[in-house]
């Protein structure tokens, strides 16, 4: 950064060698500009004139010759009507417009969301963003005030304050599962953008770009996400084991302390037993299509559903009755051959004679009691 001192001002520029720097003010300490100095403004920058607190002038990149004609602002405020021919008193504030990359933002702490498939979960996430100055005055009254060096350190917290808040909002109104997150980065990146724009705008500054880097789970979870994709790559228990086992059995086998057939017999033992260990297990793990659930092949299936009959009585339903309760009637004489029934399958009421599992109930039912013998 040069500065040319003398009793009078009269080169005014600006040569950043830093890439963090926003705005600066050229230091004129006690010295005056005078008429006629030089006024250099370099691409991605732009210099704005105060006078007494108030804007004035501002130029874009170029070099100038200060004059009455090129500060007409400035002349108002000081009263110049037929121009100036002494020296006079202005802050210069240089502003940085060129485009600021790779500013990293991220998750103090984890945001709490509800997933489908894993119910409440915390994630962290972290990306990067660009922005530029676009509207010079709007930030230096917002941003810089009088501060004479403003870096993008300065107000970095505050966006990134802004971003986190907005990226919560939005995947927790996305609703999307957690494993598929990584496949809506960009729509994130892009729903996150647009919610942050105006803000920045706010400031003086155009959000350029956001990108949302890395969601990721807790290690805890991660750890235990691994353990299931691992159960999932192995597949088959049993073959596995197998493998396991011939793996142990060669080991054994090459290793001259344990003997060589004593080591390989040893091996074999220990393979096999590990195999039918394992084999067991995943068994046990297997779906049964008889239960519906996962346990050994060997369990018995269910007992069969039990039938309830219903009977009609004057008009009136009556039931349900199971095949216990139902027998019982019929061997009580409450249910006859011509008693209309129904029970779940038929097609429509029918007499109790005529459906073929229970004709045999009533065949062998025994026959009517003989009367008494007559009294002597």
């Amino acid at each position: 950064m040069g500065i040319f001192k003398n009793e009078f001002i009269d080169i005014i520029e600006w040569t950043d060698s830093s890439n963090d720097t926003m705005v600066w003010r050229f230091p004129r300490f006690q010295n005056e500009i005078k008429n006629n100095a030089k006024l250099t403004v370099r691409e991605s920058q732009v210099a704005v004139f105060v006078n007494e607190g108030q804007f004035a002038d501002v130029f874009m990149p170029g070099m100038y010759t200060l004059a009455t004609q090129n500060l007409p602002i400035l002349s108002t405020l000081k009263g110049w009507k037929y121009g100036f021919n002494s020296p006079f008193k202005a802050e210069v504030y240089f502003v940085n417009t060129k485009q600021f990359t790779n500013l990293k933002y991220g998750t103090k702490n984890p945001i709490m969301i509800r997933d489908a498939e894993f119910g409440p979960v915390r994630i962290r996430a972290f990306g990067n963003y660009a922005m530029r100055i676009t509207d010079a005055k709007t930030f230096i009254k917002e941003i810089a005030g009088t501060d004479e060096h403003v870096t993008t350190e300065e107000i970095t917290e505050n966006l990134k304050n802004i971003v986190m808040t907005r990226f919560t909002d939005a995947v927790a109104s996305a609703k999307i599962p957690v494993l598929d997150m990584a496949s809506n980065y960009d729509e994130f990146s892009e729903t996150i953008h647009k919610k942050i724009a105006p803000e920045f705008l706010e400031y003086g500054i155009t959000l350029t770009k956001l990108l949302v880097e890395n969601i990721s789970l807790p290690p805890e979870v991660e750890a235990m996400l691994d353990k299931r994709s691992s159960m999932g790559i192995v597949g088959n228990l049993g073959a596995y084991s197998q493998f396991q086992a011939a793996n142990a059995m060669e080991s054994a086998a090459q290793n001259p302390n344990g003997g060589g057939l004593m080591g390989a017999g040893m091996g074999m033992g220990m393979g096999m037993g590990m195999g039918n260990q394992m084999a067991g297990m995943y068994n046990q793990n297997q779906f049964n299509p008889n239960t519906g659930m996962q346990g050994q092949q060997n369990t018995p299936p269910p007992p069969p559903p039990v039938s309830q009959y219903f009977i009609a009585v004057n008009g009136a339903q009556q039931g349900p009755y199971d095949d216990n309760a139902f027998r019982g009637m019929i061997q009580s004489g409450a249910v006859k051959k011509d008693t209309v029934i129904w029970k779940a399958g038929m097609a429509g009421w029918l007499a109790a004679g005529t459906v073929p599992e229970l004709a045999q109930f009533f065949n062998s039912m025994p026959p009517p009691m003989p009367p008494p013998p007559p009294m002597p």
